[in-house]
């Protein structure tokens, strides 16, 4: 079975890689290309990749393109993580946002919209490409935004779309193991749209543990969400928020932290990653050692301006761990490819699980898995106050789809001014003055 990595020269290929080391049943991924513009970072991950594989009998095969084309044919999986304007786009998706007082997050906000209209034009290139080349393929979408980028090539490919996310399975574990739980035994209801959903029950034999959990002082304080929000906020909410809900519910504090840091998330990641890639340039580097060292870095860094906002500290050593999106991307292929039956936390197209949204709307809820594709199950309504922010920031993903294939300037302009973390009409129209000078990806926005 064949897997096409897009985005292939980028830093967390790795943890798919080893993922795919890590299974041996048949049926498995026998061999890997990796596909991206950049030469250098093919070149650097194909080294890591080949330490990675060292003394794996099975290892799969990997080959390494520059080839869009080349790279899709013959594919029965195509994994999507690229992106578009490169760290060097994020950092300044950042700084433009920041300088108006409004935060520029790649996923939230003025930033995820700034990239969100540099990307969808691509991903949806990327997905008629792989209509026409690969049209039995299932696309496995880490893209950002990318319940956003999901949702667009969802228009061409339909179903053989599927967006993941680390963060609810990251969010899922920290509450099982909280509770005494195995995770994989958990049955967890999470509803929203990605990076904008709730943990409303987590169910151990058929007993939703999380109103225990909510009632403990002590315990709803351990870990990273209830440290982030508060304890006296989560038992307001009755919930436990994705991470990323800190932009919304804290947001001015989020905004004074990140305008008052050194450098934001993307400017450190583009030096920390340009650090890297310029040491995997020497032949003599351990490149595997140096991904591990690096990684370690990335991952202990994650959010800090958003725990400094809220004055807890350091991550916590057992938070440390990765997300662990590689192995949702392991048991969707597994589940596909092989009919093994999983249940899933994944963002895909509507139908009718959400009554406020139509049924093209790409959600992100528990899916069954099996050889026909992810199937939403069934969840209770979201309360009025979550229905508000997922149906204002839909409107902002529809806005933002709709410049992307009008190229309509005014259209850019309703998307940045609409979304609850901007919410100017005057700061939209110098947001789109900011980003169209700054990208030239985002050229095809006309007056």
């Amino acid at each position: 079975m064949k897997l096409t990595i897009l985005g292939g020269g980028g830093f967390r290929v790795p943890l798919v890689y080893g993922a795919l080391l890590g299974d041996h049943a048949e049926g498995r991924v026998t061999h890997v290309t990796l596909y991206d513009l950049d030469e250098g970072r093919l070149s650097a991950i194909a080294r890591v990749l080949a330490e990675q594989g060292e003394g794996v009998p099975d290892a799969p095969g990997v080959t390494a393109t520059t080839d869009l084309d080349e790279a899709l044919r013959g594919a029965d999986f195509v994994f999507s993580a690229i992106r578009v304007g490169g760290l060097e786009g994020r950092a300044a998706d950042e700084r433009i946002a920041l300088a108006e007082g409004v935060l520029g997050q790649e996923t939230v906000g003025a930033g995820g919209i700034a990239y969100g209209l540099r990307t969808v034009p691509v991903a949806v290139h990327i997905a008629r490409r792989i209509a026409e080349l690969a049209p039995d393929a299932w696309v496995i979408n880490f893209t950002n935004p990318a319940g956003l980028v999901t949702e667009a090539m969802s228009r061409i490919l339909g179903d053989r779309v599927v967006g993941i996310c680390d963060s609810p399975v990251g969010l899922g574990r920290r509450v099982a193991r909280i509770l005494g739980a195995d995770p994989d035994r958990a049955w967890i209801d999470y509803v929203g749209l990605n990076h904008l959903g709730w943990l409303r029950g987590l169910r151990i034999d058929g007993r939703d543990e999380l109103p225990r959990l909510l009632a403990d002082e002590e315990a709803l304080g351990s870990f990273e969400e209830g440290r982030l929000f508060g304890p006296e906020w989560l038992r307001s909410l009755g919930a436990i928020p994705n991470e990323y809900l800190h932009y919304y519910y804290f947001n001015r504090e989020a905004v004074s932290a990140y305008r008052s840091a050194e450098r934001t998330r993307g400017a450190y990641l583009r030096d920390q990653q340009g650090a890297f890639y310029q040491e995997m340039g020497k032949p003599d580097t351990p490149a595997l050692a140096a991904w591990h060292r690096t990684l370690a870095d990335r991952e202990a860094t994650y959010m800090a301006a958003n725990r400094e906002a809220a004055g807890i500290g350091e991550r916590d050593e057992e938070d440390l761990e990765s997300g662990g999106y590689e192995k949702v991307a392991l048991a969707l292929m597994r589940a596909i490819a092989r009919g093994e039956r999983a249940t899933l936390i994944l963002n895909v197209r509507n139908g009718t699980t959400l009554a406020a949204l139509d049924a093209d709307a790409v959600i992100e809820v528990p899916c069954f898995v099996d050889a026909n594709g992810a199937h939403p199950v069934s969840v209770s309504p979201l309360p009025y106050h979550a229905v508000g922010l997922v149906t204002a920031v839909k409107a902002v993903e529809r806005e933002v789809l709709a410049a992307a294939e009008s190229g309509s300037r005014a259209t850019a302009v309703k998307a940045f001014a609409l979304h609850p973390l901007v919410d100017s009409v005057t700061v939209a129209r110098r947001l789109v003055e900011g980003y169209t000078a700054e990208h030239a990806g985002l050229a095809y926005l006309r007056h």
